[in-house]
């Protein structure tokens, strides 16, 4: 072979190596009681909400009833040997509702008085308007009996092909952000933490974010990118998706957490009172430029760790020139990047 095709199979091979996957074929029974018991997770924080209508979720039983294939359930393993579902929420949570389960740790995933009764099935119209508990005895238990194969990622796999795994199987209609998808793959104390600082009031105070922003997992990306930012601007080289998740890879099972805790709520307390009412925002925008609050924030941040107090900045900072260039153009380059950060840093330094 040329040296070109080797340099092809040499690539191909690692690649390949860093993947570990294996599947199992279980029985609708089997997976019910992996459920109940939390072998498998139906709901981590990846997951978006619960969203076949009525007469989908039947289609699909009816599908299982028939012995019909239906698509495999891909689920990630997780360090304690719980299954985290990667795709196939919907199936499952079919499933649950059909025999009046309650998914545990799962709000939205309430059946117990919630039983799905079957709708607009096209070929076995007389099970129409019925429970499984209607059902005769020897068909709920061949209905138990039926089979969905699982297909398997170890934990043994490198981590960023588990996050390319979670990023081509939700590339469908309600598309997981990036964010989302960190929150599983890197899960942990330090996301955890971010978690949790997205969602004080002083921090959601300040956001005015797109209708499509407010429920997935922006503001903890914003909180991401102040550490990641604050940390390793330096290391920045453009690529935001691939330096946050290698910057999360690192950080996810740090615990002494407290004085990066400390640092960003008191940027956030203090921008908040420069702010006054209302979320943040500057002349001719109707929602929060992200870009620019993740700078400020930084900003304050670099002041505090230098050993001094921030200043209040001179009215209409906010539209400082320098600032909102910085944060509008070419944006994901580390130069306009450094410039945006050290631009707030001289506005609250008081220079």
């Amino acid at each position: 072979m040329t040296e070109a095709v080797l340099d092809l199979q040499d690539e191909l091979d690692k690649h390949r190596r860093a993947v570990d996957t294996e599947y199992f074929d279980l029985s609708i029974r089997e997976i019910v009681r992996m459920v109940e018991s939390n072998e498998i997770i139906v709901a981590p924080a990846y997951q978006r909400q619960f969203q076949w209508k009525p007469n989908v979720q039947s289609a699909l039983i009816e599908s299982l009833l028939l012995g019909l294939p239906v698509p495999a359930i891909f689920v990630a393993t997780n360090r304690d040997g719980t299954w985290d579902v990667v795709d196939g929420l919907q199936r499952i949570a079919t499933i649950m509702r059909f025999h009046g389960i309650d998914v545990p740790s799962s709000p939205q995933l309430q059946f117990s008085n919630d039983i799905l009764r079957l709708s607009e099935l096209g070929q076995l119209t007389g099970f129409n308007d019925l429970t499984l508990e209607d059902l005769p005895m020897p068909i709920r238990l061949m209905f138990g009996k039926r089979y969905i194969r699982v297909q398997v990622l170890s934990d043994k796999s490198d981590a960023d092909v588990r996050f390319e795994l979670f990023r081509r199987l939700n590339a469908g209609a309600v598309a997981l952000t990036a964010q989302e998808i960190r929150a599983c793959v890197f899960n942990g104390p330090f996301n955890l933490m971010l978690e949790d600082l997205a969602e004080q009031d002083e921090f959601q105070s300040l956001l005015k974010l797109k209708p499509q922003n407010q429920h997935d997992a922006t503001s903890a990306e914003l909180v991401l990118k102040f550490f990641a930012y604050f940390d390793r601007m330096e290391e920045f080289d453009g690529k935001v998706t691939k330096f946050l998740n290698s910057y999360m890879k690192t950080r996810a099972n740090h615990t002494d957490l407290t004085a990066e805790r400390e640092l960003f709520l008191r940027s956030v307390r203090f921008l908040r009172e420069v702010v006054g009412t209302g979320p943040f925002k500057r002349e001719r925008v109707s929602t929060t430029p992200l870009n620019q609050l993740e700078a400020v924030l930084i900003g304050i941040a670099k002041v505090y760790s230098s050993g001094a107090t921030p200043v209040r900045p001179a009215s209409g900072w906010e539209n400082d020139k320098v600032l909102v260039d910085a944060s509008t153009k070419g944006t994901n380059s580390r130069s306009m990047l450094t410039k945006r950060v050290g631009r707030a840093r001289d506005l609250f330094s008081g220079e």
